[in-house]
Parts: structure tokens; sequence; C-alpha cells
């Protein structure tokens, strides 16, 4: 099982770490944290049925694509300057 994804980037000369996890089914949640220079700027945090939206057909496959989509919409956030 995919647990997260992490993720440096640069973005007009600053540089930025993003880090998505999968807290697991005794704490459901995704967390997304975008640390600067070490410290953590901005976090996001998501309820897997929030996540999901709908009744998935395979439950771990469906929340491996919504960890994916949590830590790129983060990731997009960050390339577009919006944290």
């Amino acid at each position: 099982m995919q647990k997260g994804f992490n993720s440096d980037v640069s973005v007009k000369g600053k540089s930025y770490h993003v880090q998505t996890e999968d807290w697991g089914q005794q704490n459901p949640f995704f967390v997304s944290r975008v640390f600067c220079n070490g410290a953590v700027i901005k976090t996001f945090k998501i309820s897997h049925l929030d996540a999901l939206k709908m009744e998935p057909v395979n439950l771990t496959e469906a929340l491996k694509l919504a960890l994916r989509k949590q830590h790129q919409h983060v990731m997009d956030m960050v390339f577009n300057g919006q944290l």
C-alpha cells in the first residue's frame, strides 16, 4: 500500500518540500504538509470519505488515487504561488 509521497520543488528561488501521507484506517485522513526552510508553512487534512466522495469499486485503489490527487493538488498550489 502506498503510504505517501514526497516532492522537492523550487518556485521563484524558494525551495519547498511537499509531503502527503495516508494516516491509515485507524485515523482515516490524508495529510499534506508544505515545508519551506525546514518549517511547516501549510497543512492540508482531508478525511478518506471526503476525498473519495463516492462508493469505490476497489477501496485500496481508490485510496491510492485520492492520496496521489491530494499530493498533486498541493504541488500545483505551490507551483502557482498560492501559498
